[in-house]
């Protein structure tokens, strides 16, 4: 069984989001799409209208802000159509030579519909490390 593919997905997704590209990442999420973010709120957060908010019209990535982000430890499990992917982020950003690092643990669940692995449910709990 071949992984590749969700890890893929999972990357692309990603990269929607540091890239502030809204349209791509309506595509790579369900309809449904549920989110904990503990940095947001301490509430689920339903559908996918606020983080297209974020995406679009927050200075969450500024235009311009370079970006590196890296999976350390990553871990999959894979039960058919449903997938759990389990890392801690490390996220780098510059802008104008200011440097922020920022690490998270996170789960994402992606599922496979119509053929394409779609992001579902995204859990997000902090490590020892938040800031720097």
């Amino acid at each position: 069984m071949d992984n590749q593919e969700i890890w893929d997905a999972l990357h692309k997704h990603l990269r929607t989001i540091y890239e502030r590209d809204p349209d791509g990442y309506r595509k790579s999420v369900t309809d449904d799409l549920v989110i904990y973010e503990w940095y947001v709120t301490p509430h689920r957060q339903d559908g996918v209208g606020t983080h297209i908010f974020f995406i679009s019209e927050t200075d969450m990535f500024p235009p311009g802000a370079k970006y590196f982000y890296e999976l350390l430890e990553p871990k999959l499990q894979r039960f058919g159509e449903v997938a759990i992917a389990c890392y801690t982020l490390l996220l780098a950003t510059s802008l104008n030579g200011e440097r922020k690092v920022t690490t998270m643990n996170e789960s994402r669940v992606l599922v496979n519909v119509d053929g394409q692995w779609k992001v579902a449910h995204v859990h997000k709990s902090p490590t020892g490390n938040v800031t720097m």
